[in-house]
């Protein structure tokens, strides 16, 4: 175990920007190392942080949102699955082209749903919250025109 802290250590020492970027060595992130942004257009009043990958661009990619406390999205879709766990806090999710707080379900940390391309969905955090998400692109948000 200690010989595999050790090499873990060393492989993250001997990384360098670049390769983190998407080279050939391991894209290795440890929590100081997110770079968070804020987000523009349907993810404005968050903050994002691309971990792997171009979300714009074919193939995959991880990124996360921290969504502030009451922060929500409303119903929207998205041209490919996706696919988020929740890492801190609580996300209320439901399903439809309305928002109906009596049927969001809650998803504390540690929850995970998948949501096929193209169904209409809708977000709310309770207390500040952090997702993730797998995916691959091209990746876009779609709000649903009420």
């Amino acid at each position: 175990m200690r010989l595999c802290l050790i090499l873990l250590v060393s492989l993250v020492a001997a990384t360098s920007a670049s390769a983190l970027a998407g080279g050939t060595a391991p894209t290795v992130f440890t929590p100081a190392q997110v770079q968070w942004a804020a987000g523009k257009g349907p993810l404005a009043g968050t903050q994002v942080a691309a971990l792997f990958g171009d979300p714009a661009k074919p193939g995959p990619f991880v990124l996360r949102l921290r969504i502030p406390d009451g922060g929500s999205f409303g119903p929207h879709s998205h041209p490919v699955i996706e696919n988020v766990t929740v890492l801190q806090g609580t996300l209320l999710i439901g399903v439809g082209d309305k928002v109906d707080k009596a049927k969001m379900v809650a998803l504390p940390t540690g929850s995970f749903f998948s949501v096929p391309a193209n169904v209409h969905h809708y977000a709310m955090a309770k207390g500040e919250t952090i997702v993730q998400l797998n995916d691959n692109g091209p990746w876009a948000m779609t709000m649903v025109k009420m």
